[in-house]
């Protein structure tokens, strides 16, 4: 299971255009998008435009490499035959599973690192050192939620069809969110649903601690119950597909 982790970890880094809009496309967006706007609160908060797109941002970038990066990849691999020949070895489905994540964990890691440095030097967000540390941790393992959403998709949807049933998934929950513009600016129909949306419950772990407190139960609830869903159905989907080789 070891070498296959450093293969899959190994291959991500080597994919130059993945690793652009997953690491560095976050990063310049954020930039261009708060690098020109002043201090004022954003109107129903009391972050300005700088923190609450520093989070945005760093959760979109995360999202995208761990959503993205494993539903393709899996869906490719699956057409290939190569997950029918790893099943042949002693390699554990959940062996499988724990490098896709191991590997989209890890570009996903300089993705927020760099939203932050971003934030730091563009916009001269200025955080205690605990609050950086909370934000960066906690955007990365929030991102394992988007991870397992991401093995689901692979094994349910066929290669042709993966890419548009993700960006579907992807745009929606990014936007719905709150990803892309305050929630306050958004109809009260959809603030109303994007409160039991993992993308907002992520992105809210980020925002309370650039208040100073800690995130919320609520949630971290609401991530936690996306992810015994999202392992859950990535699991049966995984034996489903077994069955079928």
């Amino acid at each position: 299971m070891t070498t296959l982790i450093k293969l899959e970890i190994t291959r991500a880094l080597r994919n130059k255009k993945f690793l652009f809009f997953s690491v560095i496309y976050p990063a310049l967006l954020y930039v261009l998008i708060a690098g020109a706007a002043d201090d004022t609160p954003i109107p129903g908060t009391h972050l300005s435009m700088g923190l609450y797109y520093m989070v945005s941002m760093a959760a979109f970038g995360a999202m995208t490499a761990v959503l993205i990066g494993n539903s393709e990849q899996i869906a490719k691999e699956r057409e290939k035959g190569w997950v029918r020949q790893l099943r042949l070895t002693a390699l554990p489905g959940r062996g499988y599973v724990a490098a896709k994540v191991a590997s989209a964990a890890t570009v996903s890691l300089p993705s927020i690192v760099l939203v932050l440095v971003a934030g730091a030097v563009v916009k001269h967000v200025r955080l205690d050192a605990w609050q950086w540390a909370a934000i960066a941790l906690g955007t990365w393992l929030g991102s394992l939620v988007f991870a397992a959403l991401g093995v689901a998709i692979g094994y349910l949807a066929s290669g042709d069809a993966v890419r548009p049933i993700t960006m579907l998934i992807y745009f929606a929950l990014a936007f719905m969110g709150g990803l892309w513009m305050p929630m306050t600016l958004l109809p009260r129909w959809v603030q109303n649903i994007a409160e039991w949306l993992p993308t907002h419950a992520y992105a809210a772990l980020g925002r309370a601690v650039e208040g100073g407190a800690a995130p919320h139960a609520k949630d971290m609830g609401i991530l936690l119950g996306y992810l015994v869903l999202f392992a859950g159905a990535a699991a049966w989907l995984y034996r489903k597909d077994t069955r079928k080789a």
